[in-house]
């Protein structure tokens, strides 16, 4: 990362002096200055190698709100732009989870502020992140309410933006207050499980052996740490596996960092040589990312002495987007012959078309991808929530869409050429086929999966290689809502019953 420039550590000082003085005199619930507050929030974008910009509203996102300080000011002092950002989360911040209408149209517009500018959902949840750190010094009656607001809504954003630490972070600092019972059970196994199989020195035994092998192979310039799987990450992987530890191989995992991605398959070939690989555990994520862009490749391995761990190998570049997300491709060095516009690296260049919402919004009305100068389209997931955005809809039915498309647990398959479709868990041919276009969907007349003829009803599962078979005589008919999944999938059904007059 490189160092901040003259210019840059000069806004960031002007923003810290004047947020410092701003919040003179006030007072968290803590009894702490509120200062630290603001101060623990632009840290953490610094952590995430964010801009001096979006640095600079870190530290003074609250002003408007909370002190005396205008927007004027704001504007006189530090210009259009971060203005701009702390207006952004100071909106979000006046919306509050309390009751059906007031969580629906926060929803609807903190992604009206993303799509407006990404820095805005960034700076809001490192915001967040602090706040549920000190949600003990919260009053008892709003502490379920902003904990249950993170669980549902910001934890799931921060991980399809690929800020796994954040996302781990935000679960884990939520689930006791949303899950009491729950969360002192998971913690309970987990004692006990690592306590029964010594995970730790079990873990450090493979690790060193590990590393002495690959020096052996000329590979010095490796990384190799222990992580434990974040507890709410661990409890919902419980609920799939019928709540039996027995069945979960990656409570703790070994991570290898390396330089490069042939280092990476090097690895794996040393890592196979030394142990053998449970059949079906391998997955390489480098050469098929995860639509968040996720990459690694993963393996578990029989160690011969009873034990089964998981190893994650990536490069370093890997290792900082799957730590940082979305964070780790944005910058903003302002005035470096960009015209003040952001720098996106070009595996995440549908970003750009977020920073215009009306192209985007509009796209998603009339079905079909946002072009940006770079020829990238914006992902899936995003144009959904944007069709979700319609101010027409119930607040029920919005949020039950939500829910079942965007933050309950997904599944990733395959297109026959090796696209990557993200979809809802027991999602079926029908979702994956309007996932792909609604013309597409229009005509399904029968899908292969892996190869063979499958009902239109079938559950398809993670790995999955979906074709869908197409005739233009084919057309949607009422049982098709019950094999759909998703709300996207429900809607263009019912719109196509109703052109039909069926």
């Amino acid at each position: 990362m490189a160092a901040p420039t003259k210019e840059e550590t000069a806004l960031i000082t002007k923003a810290y002096v004047f947020a410092e003085k701003a919040h003179e005199g006030l007072k968290r619930y803590s009894g702490e200055p509120f200062f630290i507050h603001v101060f623990a929030t632009a840290k953490k974008l610094a952590e995430f190698g964010m801009g001096a910009k979006a640095i600079a509203a870190g530290l003074l996102h609250d002003v408007i709100e909370d002190t005396k300080a205008t927007r004027e000011e704001v504007e006189s002092e530090f210009g259009e732009e971060i203005l701009s950002l702390v207006d952004g989360v100071t909106k979000l911040g006046k919306l509050k989870y309390r009751g059906l209408k007031r969580h629906t149209e926060s929803l609807r517009k903190l992604f009206v502020a993303i799509a407006k500018d990404i820095r805005v959902l960034i700076i809001k949840l490192t915001d967040r992140l602090h706040n549920m750190q000190t949600l003990q010094h919260v009053p008892l009656h709003k502490q379920r309410r902003i904990a249950e607001e993170t669980l549902e809504v910001y934890a799931p954003l921060a991980y399809r933006l690929g800020m796994r630490t954040l996302n781990r972070e935000l679960e884990d600092l939520a689930f006791p207050y949303v899950y009491p019972k729950e969360y002192k059970q998971v913690q309970e196994l987990l004692r006990a499980q690592q306590q029964s199989k010594e995970t730790q020195h079990h873990l450090e035994k493979v690790r060193k052996s590990l590393q002495k092998e690959l020096a052996k192979e000329g590979m010095r310039n490796v990384k190799t740490e222990s992580r434990i799987k974040g507890l709410y990450s661990l409890y919902k992987k419980l609920l799939r596996k019928n709540m039996d530890m027995e069945n979960i191989h990656d409570i703790s995992a070994l991570r290898v960092v390396v330089p490069t991605v042939a280092d990476c398959y090097k690895a794996l070939g040393v890592i196979h040589g030394m142990w053998r690989p449970l059949p079906g555990r391998i997955k390489d994520y480098i050469a098929f990312p995860k639509p968040n862009g996720y990459q690694s490749i993963h393996t578990t391995i029989f160690t011969g002495d009873g034990g089964i761990v998981e190893i994650q190998i990536r490069s370093e570049q890997m290792h900082r987007e799957a730590e940082y997300g979305i964070a780790s491709h944005l910058s903003y060095k302002e005035g470096e012959g960009n015209g003040g516009k952001n720098v996106i690296t070009s595996n995440l260049v549908w970003i750009a078309s977020l920073l215009s919402y009306r192209s985007w919004f509009q796209s998603a009305k009339e079905d079909k991808p946002t072009d940006t100068s770079q020829g990238a389209t914006i992902p899936p997931w995003l144009t959904d929530l944007a069709e979700a955005h319609g101010d027409t809809m119930e607040p029920q039915e919005f949020l039950e869409g939500l829910r079942a498309d965007f933050f309950e647990h997904r599944i990733f398959v395959f297109t026959p050429k090796g696209d990557v479709v993200d979809l809802p868990l027991n999602s079926s041919p029908i979702d994956f086929a309007y996932a792909i276009h609604s013309d597409i969907g229009d005509h399904v007349a029968g899908a292969k999966v892996n190869g063979k003829l499958i009902a239109l009803d079938t559950k398809l599962k993670n790995g999955d290689i979906v074709e869908i078979q197409t005739k233009n005589s084919s057309h949607p008919t009422t049982k098709w809502l019950e094999f759909a999944k998703t709300e996207m999938a429900k809607r263009k059904i019912r719109t196509a019953l109703g052109e039909r007059g069926r």
